[in-house]
């Protein structure tokens, strides 16, 4: 299926590796031209040679989710330089933390960078999109925001904050032309994913392997999926042919989440 995104700018967030970097290199292989920014635009332009002529449309940039002063930056830099069509909005995710041990100063330093800045980007770049009546933004979440992970309290609570926006959002800007929405990773491979599974080994005391045969055991499809996986329902998400999806919630998990 032509997607029909050729030629369109788009912005990725968190792009030098994992979930970013899968979405960016979807983007850039369907003809779109991705500014892919992170704070290691060094890997950005590693993977971006590997892309061959795909990999031509692609350009890095800095960005630190947790500096507004970057954030200032990047949005002044997109601002002049012409307007973007699609916006991938993905932030890292926090420390394992129990709701009962998050500090305030936790909540706050982490609500800034992985929501207000995330919110202040969008705001800042939907004008362009509701002048030509098209626009794409995609929120990368997480499962938790529907069931809780434990000792995740941060990435809950947080979350569960940005799906409110996108959901308030994708109301207000539906008839303009450009839909909200945001997919939702289960337990996709990435060093993400790595990190947690061995924090919960090290919090329970069992071995990696085991924590790991425990997680499998909860997802039908009995897998982890891949990236690339995630970034196709993602990259559909940002193209033409999505027009008449908005404010939804994708979940990309194997079907480990079984609530109706």
């Amino acid at each position: 299926m032509d997607l029909d995104i050729a030629g369109k700018r788009a912005l990725v967030l968190g792009a030098s590796k994992g979930l970013g970097r899968a979405i960016a290199e979807g983007l850039a292989r369907e003809g779109a031209h991705v500014v892919a920014a992170a704070r290691n635009t060094d890997a950005i332009s590693a993977w971006a040679a590997e892309l061959g002529e795909a990999g031509a449309r692609v350009s890095a940039k800095c960005l630190d989710l947790a500096d507004f002063s970057s954030v200032e930056r990047l949005i002044a830099d997109m601002v002049t330089s012409g307007s973007v069509d699609i916006l991938i909005n993905n932030s890292g995710g926090p420390p394992p933390s129990s709701a009962l041990d998050a500090k305030r100063a936790d909540w706050l330093v982490q609500f800034e960078a992985m929501a207000a800045n995330l919110f202040h980007i969008t705001q800042s770049l939907l004008p362009a999109m509701v002048e030509k009546r098209w626009g794409r933004i995609v929120t990368i979440a997480s499962s938790g925001i529907e069931q809780p992970i434990p000792n995740l309290a941060l990435s809950n609570g947080i979350r569960s904050a940005v799906l409110g926006w996108s959901k308030t959002l994708a109301s207000e800007v539906a008839k303009h032309g450009v839909t909200v929405n945001m997919v939702l990773p289960g337990r996709i491979q990435t060093e993400r994913v790595e990190q947690l599974d061995n924090a919960n080994a090290a919090r329970s005391g069992q071995p990696l392997d085991a924590v790991k045969q425990a997680a499998l055991a909860a997802i039908p499809m009995a897998r982890y999926g891949t990236a690339q996986e995630f970034a196709n329902v993602a990259v559909f998400l940002a193209s033409s042919r999505a027009s008449y999806v908005t404010g939804a919630t994708v979940r990309i998990d194997g079907g480990a989440i079984r609530s109706v």
